[in-house]
């Protein structure tokens, strides 16, 4: 059990204070009410704010990811990468559209290569100028339409299909060679994740 401690007793030299007057009483409650509204507005007000951007970044993705057709750029390296697509060095118009699904993951590609490019590129993914077959449109009409390639312009076209065997990506390649020194390429490079 605690004793009880004394209570000290006001000192005789000490005047009592005088009630609190009107306008010091209103001066106090304000500067509570203003140090209550710092200490929940500023907060609160930071959450609206950084809620408002998390919901436009997350409008952006949205939008970016579901774009439909080509996007003026190259495929990342991870994405090179998985769909075994080496986009020659010193390419022009490089462009790309991938989609995924349960099913099928599939990455769309067109470039603006040298020979030497297409020579390179169909090399490291295993196949070579000679296996192209003139008059051949590897790529089918639902891939085209995905990505709206129209294969009808001036020619001649060649083309073929790289089939692998699972996980490892299946190439079809449309090459365009109105510009004998310029090939443009087009390919679909599917995978079954």
């Amino acid at each position: 059990m605690t004793a009880a401690l004394p209570h000290q007793s006001a000192s005789p030299e000490e005047p009592e204070r005088p009630p609190e007057d009107r306008r010091h009483k209103i001066r106090r409650r304000a500067l509570t009410l203003a140090i209550i509204v710092l200490l929940i507005g500023v907060p609160a007000g930071y959450l609206v704010i950084s809620a408002n951007q998390s919901r436009d970044s997350g409008k952006d993705k949205e939008a970016k990811y579901s774009a439909t057709g080509l996007t003026a750029h190259w495929p990342s390296r991870v994405q090179q990468r998985i769909y075994q697509v080496p986009i020659p060095p010193y390419s022009k118009h490089v462009a790309y559209y991938e989609t995924n699904n349960w099913k099928t993951s599939r990455l769309y590609v067109q470039f603006y290569t040298s020979n030497e490019g297409l020579e390179r590129f169909l090399n490291q993914i295993g196949v070579s100028t000679d296996d192209l077959e003139e008059d051949e449109i590897a790529i089918n009409s639902r891939d085209r339409g995905i990505v709206g390639w129209k294969f009808t312009g001036a020619g001649p076209w060649y083309g073929l299909v790289h089939e692998q065997q699972n996980p490892a990506p299946t190439h079809d390649i449309v090459v365009n060679r109105s510009n004998p020194d310029h090939p443009m390429v087009y390919l679909v490079s599917r995978t079954v994740p």
